[in-house]
């Protein structure tokens, strides 16, 4: 693969790809000024998306909202970036059904769980169900999407990239293991930098 933009919109093809690379690290840095600053949250005992509960919620909200519609806008600067070859399609769909989780997970709020918020009992409801099967969803295009791009990866004999591809989901993989069998969902934000971080270096790889 080359670092080349399809012609001829190749500036706006190197915007559209800027989202992808900025979706993901703003998405981290706002979960983490958030979680440090919102009173009863803990990082260690409450997932992420508890931070659109309450008081201040709105802003983890308009994060998943605005970083879904980032990586949806990076999906088609991946697709134009791509052409020809494998990855070229499967690739930037599954990354734009990446990016409609994220959203989907900021319209429909989680549910109440560990004492979060403050005074809050734990409750099940239909849209914390809606809610928690969204990153389910967007883990899964996301594993598979490692596989379509390590293919390409591997047709183009760029080992480094291929090794970068397949570290990345069993580092995830790893880190959500261990965030589920401690119950400490720190591990599951250091899977998301990772998965941040991959995405971001594609995006900047592809734009040249």
């Amino acid at each position: 693969m080359t670092a080349t933009l399809a012609a001829p919109a190749t500036q706006s093809t190197g915007r559209l790809l800027a989202a992808g690379a900025v979706a993901g690290p703003l998405f981290v840095a706002v979960v983490l000024a958030q979680a440090y600053t919102r009173d009863g949250f803990d990082l260690a005992q409450h997932p992420l998306s508890s931070l659109a509960l309450g008081d201040g919620g709105w802003l983890q909200i308009l994060n998943f909202v605005v970083c879904g519609a980032l990586t949806i806008v990076a999906a088609v600067g991946l697709r134009r970036a791509l052409l020809p070859g494998r990855a070229s399609t499967w690739g930037p769909r599954l990354v734009r059904l990446g990016g409609v989780a994220l959203i989907v997970a900021g319209i429909f709020q989680a549910d109440p769980v560990n004492g979060y918020p403050v005074g809050t009992p734990d409750a099940v409801t239909v849209h914390g169900i809606i809610h928690s099967m969204a990153p389910a969803v967007g883990g899964i295009a996301g594993l598979v999407a490692y596989v379509v791009f390590a293919r390409r990866f591997s047709a183009d004999r760029e080992r480094g990239w291929l090794a970068w591809t397949i570290a990345a989901p069993i580092a995830i993989l790893a880190t959500d293991a261990i965030a589920f069998s401690t119950t400490d969902f720190r591990a599951m934000l250091v899977g998301q930098l990772i998965g941040a971080v991959w995405t971001t270096s594609l995006c900047l790889k592809l734009r040249g």
